[in-house]
C-alpha cells in the first residue's frame, strides 16, 4: 500500500508541474461559445448576419474545390498530350532526322567543291565568249591554264582578258600588263562600280557642292569598251551569245556583270564563295551574261597561291592556313615597303609583326594580350580584297604556254576590232588618278595557279571496273568447269592451248582496265574529238617558266 501512494503522489505533482508549465506558455483551455444573451437587443439581425457568414464560407470553398478540379482536369490534359507527342516524335523521329539529313546535306553540297566545279563547267559549256577576270595587281596569279586550256580546246568559244582593279596599280605598271596580255588574248582594262566613293578618282570640279549619295554605285570605267566588243562579236555571229564571266575568288567577276548592267542583280560582297550557282542576267535582246561561282584552286599550289586565290575556312580549322599565307605574303614583298606602310618598326618573323599590327590597332584579348588570329583574317582579307595597293612586275620574256599557238592566237583574236579595243584601253587609263610607285608595294608573282574544273571520279570508275572483271573471271571459271564435264576424253594439248588463250585474254581485260583507270571516262563525244584533235598539247600540269620560280626574299637585303 505504501509503494501505491507514493506512485500516485509522484504522477499527481507530474501532472501539477505540466499545468503550471501551460500556464506560464499560454496554453489555456478553448472557451465555449455563450452565444447571444436573449436579453440582448437586436438578436434576430445577430443570427442572421452569422448565417450568412456562414453560407458564405460554404460557398468560398466550394469554389475553390472546383478550381482545384479543373485545375487537375487541365494537367491531366497536357500530360496526356505530351505522352502522345512522344510516341509521335518516337514514330516519325526517324522520318525527320532523314529529312534534316538531306537538307544538311544539300546546304553542304551547295558549298562543296564538287558543286563549284559543276557550275563552273555548265558556265563554260554554254557561253559562246569566256570572260577571265584578273585581278590588276597580280594578274598572272589569277590565270587558270586548265581553264584556258579548256576553252582554247573547244570550238567556236572566245577568251577575252578582263584587267579588274586597276585603279590599285601604278600606271607605268599597268600599261606594261596590257602590253604583255595583249600578245595572248585581247586584254580590256576595268574599274567596276563600288558602292563608296573612291579617293583614286578624280572628282568633277563644280561650282555648287552636292551631296553624295552613298546608296548609287560610283562611277565604272571600261564598261562601254567591253559592250562594244561583245555587240560587234554578236554583229559577226548574226546570233544572241551568252557571256560567261569566270575567275577565282574576290577578283571581281560579279560587280563587273553589275556594272555592265547598271544595277545589283548579283550579290556582291568581301567574302570567298558569295555566288554558289550559275546565274543569268539579260543585258539585251541579243546578249546574256552568265555569273558563275570560282574556280576552286588545286591543293597542290604553293602557299601563296592557296592563300590568295581559294576559298580559305577562316575558322579554327583553317587559322593554320592564314597563318601560312601571311608568312608566303610577306615572303614574297619588301619588307622595309611593308614596315612603311603599316608604319610599324622591324620585325622578326611574321608571329611578331601580327603581334606589332594587334597592339597598333588595338586588337587585344583579356590581359591585353595581342589577338594574333583576328588580325591574320582581317589582314587576308585586305589583301584579297580591294584595300591595298600592290602590283607585280610582268615577265621579263615572254613565254606562250604549250596549249597556245599563233593559230590559236589569230583565231582567239579574230571577229575582235584591236585597233579601237587600244584606244579605248588609252581613255580608260587617262581617266582614273593612281597610286605612287613610291606608295604601291612591289610584289613578286608566283605564277600561274592551277585549278579543277572537272570532277574527278576515278575512284567510282576503278571500283566499278574491278566488280566487271571479277564477274568475267567468275565467268570463265564456270565455262571451264561445263568444259570439263562435257570434254574428258581429249587430249592433254588441248587443254594447254586453251590456258594460254585464257591467260592472253586476262591480260588483255587487265591492260584494258589500267587504261581506263589513267583516262577518265568522257560522256560526251564531242568532247572526245576535241580532245583528239588537240592531243599534241600538254596536260594541264604546266612547266613553271624560268620567270616564274620561288620569289625573290627581300628582306636579306636590310639584313
Amino acid at each position: 500500500m505504501r509503494k501505491c501512494s507514493c506512485s500516485c503522489l509522484q504522477i499527481r505533482e507530474h501532472h501539477r508541474k505540466l499545468r503550471k508549465e501551460a500556464k506560464k506558455r499560454g496554453h489555456k483551455k478553448p472557451k465555449k461559445d455563450p452565444g447571444i444573451p436573449s436579453a440582448a437587443p437586436f438578436k434576430e439581425e445577430l443570427l442572421r448576419e452569422a448565417e450568412q457568414r456562414k453560407q458564405r464560407l460554404e460557398e468560398l470553398k466550394q469554389k475553390q474545390k472546383l478550381d482545384r478540379q479543373k485545375e487537375l482536369e487541365k494537367k491531366r490534359k497536357l500530360d496526356a498530350k505530351k505522352n502522345a507527342a512522344k510516341i509521335k516524335e518516337k514514330t516519325e523521329g526517324k522520318e525527320s532526322s532523314r529529312k534534316s539529313e538531306a537538307k544538311t546535306n544539300k546546304l553542304l553540297d551547295k558549298n562543296s567543291k564538287k558543286s563549284f566545279c559543276r557550275e563552273l563547267k555548265k558556265v563554260i559549256e554554254a557561253s559562246d565568249v569566256v570572260l577571265e577576270v584578273l585581278d590588276a595587281r597580280d594578274p598572272l596569279g589569277c590565270r587558270c591554264p586548265q581553264l584556258e586550256q579548256a576553252i582554247c580546246s573547244g570550238e567556236d568559244k572566245k577568251l577575252l582578258l578582263v584587267l579588274n582593279k586597276i585603279d590599285l596599280v601604278p600606271k607605268e605598271n599597268l600599261e606594261k600588263w596590257l602590253n604583255y596580255l595583249k600578245n595572248e588574248f585581247p586584254t580590256v582594262a576595268f574599274k567596276s562600280a563600288t558602292l563608296l566613293k573612291d579617293r583614286t578618282m578624280q572628282e568633277k570640279v563644280t561650282k555648287r557642292s552636292a551631296r553624295i549619295d552613298l546608296s548609287r554605285n560610283t562611277e565604272c570605267f571600261g564598261s562601254e569598251c567591253l559592250l562594244k566588243l561583245l555587240q560587234e562579236h554578236c554583229k559577226t555571229q548574226n546570233k544572241a551569245i551568252q557571256v560567261g564571266v569566270v575567275g577565282f575568288p574576290n577578283v571581281g567577276k560579279s560587280s563587273i556583270i553589275n556594272s555592265l548592267k547598271g544595277a545589283r542583280p548579283c550579290n556582291v560582297g568581301p567574302a570567298r564563295g558569295v555566288t554558289k550557282s550559275m546565274q543569268i542576267v539579260h543585258i539585251d535582246k541579243q546578249m546574256k551574261i552568265l555569273d558563275s561561282p570560282s574556280i576552286v584552286a588545286d591543293p597542290s599550289n604553293n602557299a601563296l597561291a592557296l592563300a590568295m586565290r581559294s576559298i580559305i575556312d577562316t575558322g579554327e580549322s583553317g587559322l593554320a592556313n592564314v597563318l601560312e599565307g601571311i608568312d608566303a605574303i610577306l615572303n614574297h614583298c619588301s619588307k622595309q615597303q611593308v614596315m612603311m606602310f603599316y608604319s610599324i618598326p622591324d620585325f622578326r618573323n611574321t608571329k611578331e609583326f601580327l603581334t606589332l599590327l594587334a597592339q597598333k590597332r588595338g586588337m587585344l584579348k583579356k590581359g591585353g594580350v595581342p589577338d594574333t588570329e583576328s588580325i591574320a583574317k582581317l589582314l587576308l582579307c585586305d589583301w584579297t580584297g580591294a584595300k591595298i595597293s600592290y602590283h607585280s612586275q610582268p615577265p621579263e620574256y615572254q613565254r606562250l604556254p604549250p596549249y597556245l599557238t599563233e593559230d590559236k592566237i589569230a583565231e582567239m583574236q579574230k571577229g575582235f576590232n584591236l585597233k579601237k579595243l587600244e584606244e579605248e584601253n588609252t581613255t580608260t587609263v587617262t581617266a582614273l588618278k593612281y597610286p605612287n610607285l613610291a606608295s604601291s608595294i612591289t610584289f613578286q608573282s608566283a605564277g600561274m595557279t592551277n585549278g579543277t574544273i572537272e570532277e574527278k571520279v576515278l575512284e567510282e570508275a576503278s571500283e566499278h571496273e574491278n566488280l566487271e572483271t571479277g564477274e568475267e573471271e567468275e565467268e570463265e571459271k564456270e565455262e571451264e568447269e561445263n568444259f570439263t564435264e562435257s570434254d574428258d576424253d581429249q587430249g592433254n594439248g588441248e587443254e594447254e592451248e586453251e590456258e594460254k588463250n585464257k591467260e592472253e585474254n586476262n591480260t588483255q581485260v587487265i591492260r584494258k582496265a589500267n587504261l581506263e583507270k589513267q583516262q577518265p571516262r568522257c560522256t560526251n563525244p564531242e568532247k572526245q574529238i576535241a580532245e583528239g584533235r588537240h592531243s599534241n598539247t600538254l596536260p594541264f600540269s604546266l612547266e613553271k617558266m624560268a620567270d616564274e620560280d620561288d620569289a625573290y626574299d627581300f628582306n636579306t637585303d636590310y639584313v
